[in-house]
Order: structure tokens, then C-alpha cells, then sequence
């Protein structure tokens, strides 16, 4: 019998309704561990997965691969540096989907070490496209993650805080209820320290590293911010280094594929882990991010 006032088609679609097709962003996915994620996704049915570059043609070009391998991600261009841009994908998910279940923030800059590359503007675009770029992402994405939505960073054994040499500012990174705002300017610091002559003894010789550092830290301090402000969601956030891998990045001499790069990010993406504000090996091994010790690269 149907309650009063309540139709009968009224209670069989209410029980029938489904929940939203899950959405999942990777940035920088048009190639190496990224693409293998998106792939990785894509294999396992995820739902709608978002691949991004910022190089349209690219980024369709990578799409186009994967179809041929009868899988359908979607593509949208995506500049993690470029606030604008960043905004309107924030914008255009929001009308699309309504929200968003996964993000995978991958996408970073490198040079070689013989790049010829000026070497200050080497340290600018590390530092905001890399920490700020994926500042940027969590910024504009938090507000759209559903109940136990996930977030991924990407970061490299070299994104260790250890890797930073001096135990000062090291205590920096790892001060108590550490903020956002606080590490925005421990990273800007680390900017207008680059024409000291102390900067190499007090911040070590990579910018890269630096950058790779800001993002460990931003992990910590996001999920604590979640499990403060909104624990009813339910939300994670992980950092991983995916083992040294056969990419661009590594110059194609790395002793993994980009398929093992990706194993990790989609068990912390797939599967049911319980993990939180961790920093993961390519292992699977939860990492110490504060003190180490450091598995073997």
C-alpha cells in the first residue's frame, strides 16, 4: 500500500534512482605516468575520465590512442600554471557533472640538468606550476569532490621532505597545524632566496626537489584540513612517488614503465585502503614523509 498522498511511480522511481556516474580528473595525462593512469581507469570502467593537457592537439592525439584501444576517455585542455584555466575546467565540470569523485594532480614541470634553460626561470616554473599548479587544482576542485572523494599527488622520491638539507627549514615543513598560507610563503621564501649565496646549503641544489617538497607538504596539510573541517565527507588525500620510470622526465632511462608508475596512483584511486595524508612508495609502503627512512629509489 502506498502511502497517502504518494503515488505509487513517485516510490518505485525514488527507489530506482541511481547514483551519479563517477567523474575523475588526471592532469598532465597525454603521456607517461599520466596517460597510464587514465588508461589504467578507463580499463577498469571508472566512469567519465577526464584526460587534460594544456596541448590541445596532444592531448586529442592521446585520446585518439586510446580509442583505438576501445576506451573512451574525455579530453579537455587544462594549463595548471594558467589560474584562468584552471577556473573555467572547475567551471565546466561543475555544469557538466555536477562533481567530481578523483583527482589526480600528475601534471609537473622538469629540465635536465644541462638544460640551458635560464636558471631562474627554471626555479619560477617549477615552483608555480608544479606546487602552485596543483595548489591551484585542489583549490578550485575541493569545493566539487563528492562523499569520499579522492585526491593523488604525484611527487617523486625527491618530494621527501629529507631532501631538503637543513634541519631549519626542514622544522618549517613540519611545524604543528602547518596552513596553507604559511607554506605558500616558506615557497615564496625559497623564491626570493635564490640569488643568496646560501641558498644551495640551506635548500639544496633542486628547485624540482623544492617543489616536489611543497606538494608533499600540501598533502598533510590538506588532509588535515579535511579531517577538520569536513570529516562527514569522508574525503583523502595521498601523495606518491612511482618509482623511477621510463618518461620524459627521466629521460626514457628509468627501470620501470609507465604502467608500473601507475599501479599505485590507481590502488589509492580503486581500491578500498583506508590511507589518508600518507606518503606512498612505488611498493605500496607507507612512507614516513617527516623523517624517513627513505626506501631505495
Amino acid at each position: 500500500m502506498s502511502t497517502p498522498g504518494t503515488s505509487n511511480s513517485a516510490v518505485d522511481s525514488s527507489r530506482n534512482e541511481l547514483p551519479p556516474t563517477k567523474v575523475a580528473v588526471v592532469t598532465g595525462s597525454n603521456r607517461g605516468i599520466g596517460l597510464a593512469i587514465v588508461e589504467g581507469l578507463c580499463q577498469r570502467s571508472y566512469g567519465h575520465v577526464y584526460l587534460t593537457s594544456r596541448d590541445k592537439n596532444r592531448g586529442l592525439e592521446a585520446v585518439n590512442d586510446l580509442k583505438i584501444l576501445r576506451l573512451n576517455p574525455r579530453f579537455h585542455v587544462l594549463d595548471v600554471k594558467d589560474n584562468a584555466s584552471v577556473i573555467t575546467f572547475s567551471e565546466f565540470i561543475k555544469e557538466e557533472h555536477g562533481g567530481i569523485d578523483l583527482l589526480v594532480n600528475n601534471a609537473a614541470e622538469y629540465y635536465p640538468e644541462d638544460s640551458e634553460v635560464d636558471e631562474k626561470f627554471q626555479t619560477e616554473n617549477l615552483v608555480f606550476t608544479n606546487y602552485f599548479g596543483t595548489l591551484s587544482m585542489c583549490e578550485a576542485f575541493t569545493p566539487l569532490l563528492r562523499q569520499n572523494g579522492r585526491i593523488i599527488n604525484i611527487i617523486c622520491g625527491i618530494g621527501h621532505l629529507l631532501s631538503i638539507p637543513t634541519t631549519k627549514i626542514r622544522k618549517k615543513f613540519r611545524r604543528y597545524r602547518l596552513n596553507v598560507e604559511e607554506l605558500n610563503e616558506l615557497m615564496y621564501t625559497y623564491l626570493s632566496d635564490f640569488e643568496a649565496p646560501y641558498k644551495e646549503n640551506i635548500w639544496g641544489k633542486s628547485a624540482y626537489a623544492v617543489s616536489k617538497v611543497g606538494i608533499g607538504a600540501l598533502t598533510i596539510v590538506y588532509q588535515r584540513k579535511f579531517n577538520i573541517e569536513m570529516p562527514e565527507k569522508n574525503f583523502s588525500i595521498n601523495s606518491v612517488h612511482p618509482g623511477y620510470c621510463c618518461t620524459a622526465k627521466g629521460e626514457y632511462v628509468g627501470s620501470q614503465s609507465i604502467e608500473e608508475g601507475a599501479e599505485v596512483p590507481l590502488y589509492l584511486a580503486l581500491e578500498n585502503h583506508g590511507l589518508k595524508g600518507k606518503f606512498l612508495w612505488h611498493t605500496k609502503e607507507v612512507v614516513n614523509w617527516f623523517h624517513g627512512p627513505v626506501p631505495d629509489l
